[in-house]
């Protein structure tokens, strides 16, 4: 029986993505787990694996299409033997567009509604959904196969890609067993994610709309550029963040001249190895070490909780193209400084390709946003939700000081600013935060202990 391929959800939080390449055409037999698409999220761009065998029949919407929901068909799969002639004329799953907006290239979910695929041949039940209301991840082939043996698919674990239910794991279920009612699912939290890694809305609601905009600057020149999906969801994410977290802010000046001298010892030891130690190195493991140090702000908002992490897994802001990401150096306090120098570069090479997996940038409990290198001498942070604290950097600049004694030297300073979510630190428990990484920071030698 022909089967529908649905646009898979590559991540917790997608409900839309790009078509951005086909890996097969029509007639290919793949198997399980031979790759058939590339797909664009908003992050990233990954390799969706076939879950069943078969012969592609037809594929419904063509690469490069943007804006593909979740569980939108995007080919046909036939058994063995089956002729892709005895398919009915199937619509394209790729979103329409209609009018003005399609004419000039508005991104996709500007126009029309997405319009609604055809069956194919066979087509399998609807998606399920747990009593819980969330959706169940299966093939079409498994559905098929647990409405024939009357098996609840909310009680089968998936061992496909995400956690997807497929055929496999339908035939490996009892099938006399009776269905069993689903339980309703525990309260969760919201998914932890980097930057961008929520759904956004359709449009921020805040500000003017286009057309008023285009009211105003009616008799100026200018060039009209659409929101791509990761711009949509930082607006989103960031209005949303701004509106909703009750942000305080912490101010600290940091002296570096003895982070400066240690690094540059190290740096000279290590450079056999190939390894040179930054700054921002030293500022991660600091974030690592404090939050050891201060457990109860190591924390992050659960909607109507707070979850205590016991792990120090830092994010670090990464601009790209177009945007940013936040990848997640996890267990940062466990990790050497050349250790943690390493997986930087790697992630932040990666990210600036959009390579990295979700895994690579949601989590974490604190952020850290480094504007120094670009001569910022201080700023605010916004909150990266669920996260309960970011802190901003700025550039380390020689300035006079008066040290102990009383005496005006001359000094590298650097001045920091730790942006927190009052629901989660009070502010005497974020000064204590703050005050751990000054240390860490005046007294390099002891993130080495």
């Amino acid at each position: 029986m022909a089967t529908e391929i649905l646009m898979p959800a590559l991540s917790p939080t997608m409900e839309e993505g790009t078509l951005a390449k086909w890996l097969v055409k029509e007639g290919d037999t793949v198997a399980s787990g031979d790759l058939l698409a590339e797909i664009e999220t908003d992050k990233a761009t990954m390799e969706f694996e076939a879950v069943d065998e078969g012969v592609i029949g037809k594929i419904l919407v063509p690469e490069g299409t943007e804006g593909v929901k979740v569980n939108t068909a995007i080919a046909v799969l036939l058994e063995e033997g089956e002729s892709a002639d005895a398919l009915p004329e199937a619509k394209s799953g790729a979103p329409a567009a209609e009018g003005p907006a399609a004419a000039e290239g508005a991104p996709a979910g500007a126009g029309e509604a997405a319009a609604s695929p055809a069956p194919a041949a066979s087509a399998a039940p609807a998606a399920p959904v747990a009593a819980s209301g969330e959706r169940i991840f299966a093939s079409p082939l498994a559905r098929r196969i647990a409405a024939q043996k009357g098996l609840d698919l909310s009680q089968i674990k998936g061992s496909g890609p995400h956690g997807r239910i497929v055929k496999a794991d339908v035939e490996a279920a009892t099938a006399s067993a009776p269905a069993a009612a689903a339980k309703p699912a525990a309260s969760a939290p919201p998914a932890a994610t980097g930057t961008t890694g929520a759904p956004a809305p359709a449009a921020a609601a805040s500000g003017p709309s286009a057309d008023q905009v285009a009211k105003i600057y009616a008799d100026r020149d200018y060039e009209e550029v659409p929101l791509d999906g990761m711009r949509k969801t930082i607006a989103a994410r960031l209005t949303e963040a701004k509106q909703s977290i009750p942000h305080f802010y912490l101010r600290r000046d940091i002296r570096l001249d003895a982070l400066l001298t240690f690094r540059s010892q190290l740096n000279k030891q290590l450079e056999g190895r190939g390894v040179k130690l930054s700054v921002n190195d030293f500022i991660i493991k600091a974030c690592a070490n404090a939050l050891q140090a201060v457990p109860a702000a190591n924390a992050v908002w659960a909607g109507d909780r707070v979850f205590k992490l016991k792990p120090s897994d830092v994010a670090v802001a990464v601009a790209i193209e177009g945007g940013l990401f936040t990848p997640v150096l996890r267990d940062a306090d466990m990790k050497s400084l050349s250790a943690l120098s390493a997986e930087m570069k790697d992630l932040a090479a990666r990210a600036r390709e959009r390579k990295l997996a979700p895994h690579e940038y949601q989590g974490g409990s604190f952020a850290i946003s480094n504007l120094g290198m670009f001569g910022i001498d201080n700023f605010d942070a916004v909150i990266n939700p669920p996260h309960a604290a970011i802190l901003a950097v700025g550039a380390g600049k020689k300035q006079p000081v008066v040290g102990d004694d009383g005496a005006l030297t001359v000094a590298t300073v650097m001045s920091v600013t730790l942006s927190v979510d009052h629901r989660v630190i009070d502010g005497a428990l974020g000064a204590e935060l703050l005050q751990a990484i000054v240390d860490n920071l005046e007294n390099p030698m002891v993130m080495l202990a």
